[in-house]
């Protein structure tokens, strides 16, 4: 199959959610169900997505195949791609646009060029919308999965300015920053959970497989056993007879809360709450989300943004709730005449690093000069606390694993040192 034959038999076939377009149904991407005969008689069958009946029997067509049923079975479901594969379609319509093409010319290549199933649909569906009239940014916006409000304002102010291609550039570098940002921190935490994993693998299979042999011997000696011995034996015994019960409902437990998580806007707003009180983690979660707050108001300001439409694009964009909500109290307050750095204050979610620079900035009216360095510091904070994390990290998971194994292993043979002693 080409470019888009993937995308509609593959992972996840898309629906376009319209704008504000009235027409907008009328570009949805739809299933269709085909039987036809290839170029040397063969019959095949499969599914995909296109607009229309027209669109698909040209594609099967393309395929060297001849349609003798096509069958519409209704609107597809909203394309699913990751991050990364935005950032890198951000990326490659910035480069083509500076490169002289135009916007519909650009899409149309990126659709044919493109590997992934679900990038060419949403890059021919944008191509479509603009094609019937549509700007750019209102096309973005049919793709609310991919392009989020930041986006598609920073799409908007680049097509009204005539600088597209530089706004694309700069939403690829905050992206591109965010994504490394994420990648340190998942690397920070590889390595201790995975160690917590097989200390915890470790202690489970000594408790089910070493210890039950061990109270066999110790029944044979007629004496009493120490204190550490016979609380291992309990735990022992009660790892074997609730033990898969216990990791049944703790496996139960963690699905049903991810996904009220996920699912539930105030378990969120819990979770995220938590997360800034821990002594540990809190100080790291809440300078990530100061970093990816700052970094992205900087770039919208220097867009052109307007301060107050600025943090209305800002709603998700620190992937936390409680700054979420701290970003809606500081866009009331700037409309109600407040300065940006005593709105950040009187909300108490920013530190003071940040916000200090911010508010000499503003006073010299270099605000969109600022927030970029601003923004920068506070990604190098991250990158330190990361960096001690990691570093503490290590020597406490291994101190912990030595302490639990050898614990188990002390406990297990304070019986046999007694005896000898006895002997």
């Amino acid at each position: 199959m080409n470019a888009i034959a993937p995308a509609s038999e593959g992972r996840a076939p898309a629906s376009v959610q319209s704008g504000d377009c009235p027409a907008a149904s009328a570009l949805d991407d739809r299933r269709f169900h085909w039987r036809g005969v290839t170029g040397e008689g063969r019959h095949r069958s499969g599914r995909l997505t296109a607009p229309d009946a027209a669109t698909a029997s040209a594609l099967l067509r393309a395929d060297g195949i001849v349609a003798a049923e096509l069958d519409e079975r209704g609107l597809a479901k909203p394309a699913r791609t990751t991050a990364r594969e935005v950032t890198a379609f951000t990326r490659q319509l910035a480069t083509l646009l500076s490169a002289g093409l135009a916007l519909v010319q650009a899409l149309e290549l990126l659709a044919r060029s493109s590997s992934n199933s679900a990038v060419p649909r949403v890059a021919l569906g944008l191509a479509r919308r603009i094609s019937a009239g549509q700007h750019f940014s209102e096309a973005l916006s049919a793709y609310p999965m991919q392009f989020d409000r930041l986006y598609c304002e920073l799409a908007a102010i680049g097509e009204a300015t005539s600088t597209l291609a530089s706004a694309l550039a700069r939403l690829a570098d905050q992206r591109e920053r965010a994504a490394a940002q994420r990648a340190k921190l998942r690397a920070a935490l590889a390595y201790p959970c995975a160690v917590l994993l097989l200390a915890l693998g470790v202690t489970a299979a000594l408790l089910g497989f070493v210890v039950p042999t061990f109270e066999q011997v110790f029944e044979g000696f007629g004496a009493a056993l120490p204190a550490p011995t016979r609380a291992v034996m309990a735990l022992s015994d009660f790892m074997l007879r609730w033990g898969l019960l216990l990791f049944a409902v703790s496996a139960a437990s963690a699905l049903v809360v991810a996904r009220l998580v996920r699912h539930w806007p105030r378990a969120r707003a819990v979770r995220d709450r938590l997360m800034l009180a821990v002594p540990v983690v809190g100080p790291l979660a809440r300078a990530i989300a100061a970093a990816r707050w700052s970094r992205a108001l900087g770039t919208l300001l220097a867009a052109g943004t307007p301060l107050a439409d600025a943090l209305g694009a800002l709603a998700h964009v620190a992937g936390n709730t409680v700054f979420d909500a701290a970003n809606a109290q500081i866009e009331a307050r700037l409309r109600r005449g407040e300065g940006l750095a005593c709105a950040m204050r009187a909300v108490g979610c920013f530190p003071a690093a940040l916000v200090e620079p911010l508010a000499i900035a503003e006073e010299s009216s270099a605000l969109d000069a600022m927030l970029p360095d601003c923004a920068a510091l506070a990604e190098r904070a991250v990158d330190e606390k990361l960096a001690l994390a990691s570093a503490c990290a290590e020597p406490i998971v291994v101190l912990v694993l030595g302490l639990a194994i050898g614990s188990l292993v002390v406990a297990l043979y304070l019986p046999v040192i007694e005896l000898g002693n006895v002997v």
